[in-house]
């Protein structure tokens, strides 16, 4: 099989960090949401990979997967965004006469695409679709089953017919092109492979719904990548191999051979990429510090600090942060208390 990830949005509802880069290539547990994606991918035996980018997307993909080893990645051009459907279609010449796997890139799975991987190659229907529970049915497609059978899919429905989500990883045989050939948009304009694969249903193929166990999160909103962080770094293994002098590790912690800590108190699960400085700090559970970054004279916790970023001299804890690329965060004013502040579009500040 081959595998489709879809990467050529802009990722809105995460601005402003995806003002700067596409929402893919933001980090969670140390490595691009895309590079997660595409290590469950191999771990399901699938090592060619198309991702689907858009012009202003395919710089910032490309770098995020080139170091990427064990598979063979083809960046596959989509000039208009019109939806999932269209993104598939895009990618039909590359995938040919192959069956197929659509993984969105931001939906992490605790299990993986294994299990749906599995299935698909076992039983061969026209299409297998991931499903999941969810508390508001209407912000999703929606599945109606008979059996394991899907007999309706219905997108972002007003009366949902059940409470079964579509989860963000489909197997297909080549079958759904032809469907998505010719196919109409929706009523938002858009070709959405719901209706694909209802056309599947409608031609009398079999359509299978599968659920998923364990977690699932869709990282599409700033909590989400907080929590996807926090559920990733549960598997972390401790590896203190930097040094590490009058300080204090607990928990899992990963210290790279070119990170040091210095005066410092960390709790674990913490991963701390290559060539960070902790000094005179407490980082607390379940956060994880990229590359490069210096946290001095500071307390931080359940928070994700990318590459290059600085924080210095902050008296109260940053908890529940996303600090973008080459950030910084000082303090050390004591008299006037003040806040200084350099904010981007649609930001959001919370002074507590």
């Amino acid at each position: 099989m081959k595998a489709i990830i879809p990467a050529a949005g802009l990722g809105t509802r995460l601005r402003p960090l995806t003002y700067t880069r596409p929402k893919p290539v933001l980090r969670v547990a140390g490595q691009p949401i895309i590079a997660h994606a595409i290590h469950t991918l191999v771990h399901a035996g699938i090592t060619d990979i198309g991702v689907v980018v858009s012009d202003i997307t395919r710089a910032e993909i490309q770098h995020a997967v080139e170091h990427l080893s064990g598979v063979r990645i083809t960046l596959i051009n989509q000039h208009e965004q019109l939806g999932l459907g269209h993104a598939v279609l895009t990618a039909r010449n590359w995938v040919a006469q192959d069956d197929f796997c659509v993984y969105l890139g931001d939906n992490l799975f605790e299990h993986g695409a294994a299990p749906f991987v599995q299935a698909f190659q076992q039983d061969r229907p026209a299409a297998l679709i991931a499903l999941v529970e969810v508390a508001d049915p209407t912000a999703f497609g929606v599945a109606q089953l008979d059996g394991t059978r899907i007999t309706r899919l219905v997108e972002k429905p007003k009366d949902p017919p059940s409470n079964l989500a579509v989860a963000g990883l489909y197997c297909f045989t080549p079958e759904i092109f032809r469907m998505l050939e010719g196919m109409p948009p929706s009523a938002r304009g858009e070709y959405e492979i719901t209706d694909g694969i209802q056309r599947l249903i409608d031609a009398g193929l079999t359509v299978q719904g599968q659920a998923v166990q364990g977690w699932w999160k869709d990282t599409g909103r700033p909590a989400d990548l907080l929590d996807a962080n926090r559920l990733l770094l549960e598997r972390l293994e401790g590896d203190i191999q930097g040094e590490v002098s009058e300080s204090r590790l607990t928990g899992r912690v990963v210290v790279p051979a070119s990170t040091r800590v210095i005066r410092s108190k960390i709790v674990g699960p913490v991963m701390l990429g290559e060539g960070v400085l902790i000094e005179d700090a407490y980082i607390g559970p379940f956060t994880s510090i990229g590359a490069n970054s210096v946290v001095r004279g500071a307390e931080v916790e359940h928070s994700v600090i990318d590459e290059g970023a600085c924080i210095e001299n902050v008296s109260k804890r940053l908890q529940d942060c996303l600090i973008g690329v080459r950030a910084q965060v000082r303090g050390g004013r004591t008299v006037p208390r003040t806040h200084k502040l350099t904010i981007s579009d649609a930001s959001l500040v919370e002074l507590a």
